[in-house]
């Protein structure tokens, strides 16, 4: 399938073709330039002249910084300045707040975006200021079919509004239940298969080993592991503009009780993972956690955190609440976007499809569970070769097809409003249970700010 962009003639080259020879020669001769116009939108958006010569700009966070030495060393010929950003991370909206500075200067668009944000599209497929919307449209001939359909089965959901597709996901965030197999077998415990006994294990440890973890909840994304895996009507995005808001359902209410014994009891503080001070207080001592795919690599195998020793990790599907299907929340997972306003689409394009689907960076480097399935499997078996972990990896696998889909991405960041409302009350000894009706008037609030009707 070609990517370059159907070739329209000048209005010059109209005005001058009085004739039929002379028109098929003009189109001819306009044919051999790089540089061809497209504004009718073969791909489904308006185009601006192209030039699949140009320089393309891809803004990273650092984390991504080995994607763009994959793609460099498969693809010399592409021409590429990269930029560093934050991006997006933990709700910083620094991704849409800059590309609404460009839309009122009407240039400086990057073509290539990476986010660690699933609400991106949201916002990102929406004309800003009287300018066109930033994101290009994908699936309408600009990434091949045959690509988009191999993504995992829901991937693509954040991606995807009014049924067209704006974006790519990097890597899947399910929420699996890691553990210290080790430690479980050591202090004789049943692995829980239920949140009824993953809560009533927590009691257990507090009183039988005081000291060690059965999760955290001092994260920005702590609703996404508990709330969204307990199917808890707090995002229930329905439409463009339109969310359900309801955090008072026996469904928000169980995994608050749940998350209010285990903070009391100590087993889940209330500390970021990332801190120094979780580390420093509980290396080897975190004996289960449920939290995202990524965890693997950034928190236990890694000697700047945890440090888990080979052989002791292992991993369990997302926990079902008694009685009900497992099914699991996402803790982010990145997307790629390429710009509406690109004047090198067919280079943008190879980018965002090398750095989701290539086995180079996906299999090879990258440290998430691939969003693209063939990479995933592929992935998963490189870990699973590894030696590292104490069990097979199927958990992962099988989380990912079970992300409820009642948790929507809206515009607005679930995690910047879980952080600023509901951490430091936490903090300050209040009940998560008492806190729900609180959390409804923020998310009600922070979503009527963007301009949502709310049910």
């Amino acid at each position: 399938m070609s990517h370059t962009p159907r070739v329209r003639p000048t209005r010059g080259s109209l005005v001058a073709a009085s004739t039929a020879g002379i028109l098929a020669i003009a189109m001819a001769l306009t044919g051999c330039n790089s540089k061809t116009e497209s504004s009718s939108g073969s791909y489904g958006f308006p185009q601006v002249a192209q030039d699949d010569k140009a320089t393309i700009t891809v803004w990273v966070d650092a984390d991504r910084s080995t994607a763009v030495d994959a793609f460099k060393k498969a693809h010399p010929d592409v021409s590429l300045k990269v930029e560093t950003y934050d991006g997006s991370s933990n709700g910083s909206n620094s991704f849409r707040t800059k590309m609404q500075l460009f839309d009122r200067a009407n240039s400086g668009w990057p073509d290539v975006v990476f986010s660690t944000q699933n609400n991106d599209a949201a916002w990102a497929s929406q004309q800003s200021n009287g300018k066109p919307a930033f994101a290009a449209v994908l699936d309408q001939g600009l990434v091949p079919r045959d690509v988009l359909d191999k993504f995992t089965k829901g991937a693509l959901d954040p991606c995807t509004v009014d049924g067209k597709v704006y974006c790519l996901r990097n890597d899947l965030a399910q929420v699996v239940l890691w553990y210290n197999k080790k430690l479980l077998d050591g202090f004789g415990y049943a692995l829980p298969t239920s949140w009824e006994e993953y809560q009533a294990l927590g009691e257990r440890v507090a009183r039988e080993h005081p000291g060690y973890l059965v999760g955290t909840v001092g994260d920005p994304w702590t609703p996404e592991v508990f709330f969204w895996g307990s199917k808890c009507q707090a995002n229930g995005i329905t439409g463009p503009k339109s969310v359900t808001v309801n955090t008072t359902s026996t469904e928000c209410k169980r995994a608050a009780t749940l998350i209010d014994t285990l903070v009391k009891n100590r087993t889940a503080p209330n500390i970021s993972v990332f801190t120094p001070e979780f580390v420093k207080t509980y290396a080897n001592k975190v004996l289960l956690m449920p939290g995202p795919a990524w965890y693997a690599g950034a928190i236990f195998n890694n000697p700047q955190s945890l440090n888990v020793p080979a052989g002791q990790l292992g991993v369990a599907a997302p926990l079902p609440w008694r009685g009900e299907d497992p099914v699991t929340g996402n803790v982010g997972g990145g997307t790629w976007f390429v710009s509406s306003h690109s004047k090198n689409l067919k280079a943008a394009e190879k980018f965002v499809e090398f750095v989701t689907t290539a086995d180079d960076y996906q299999v090879k480097v990258a440290p998430g569970y691939p969003a693209y399935a063939p990479a995933a499997e592929k992935w998963i078996k490189k870990q699973e070769s590894s030696g590292y972990y104490a069990t097979d990896l199927k958990a992962i696998t099988e989380a990912g097809t079970k992300i409820w889909n009642g948790w929507g991405s809206g515009v607005f960041s679930q995690e910047a409003i879980w952080a600023k409302t509901m951490t430091p009350a936490i903090a300050s000894g209040k009940s998560v249970a008492d806190l729900l009706p609180e959390w409804q008037t923020a998310i009600k609030n922070q979503a009527q700010v963007n301009g949502y009707t709310v049910k």
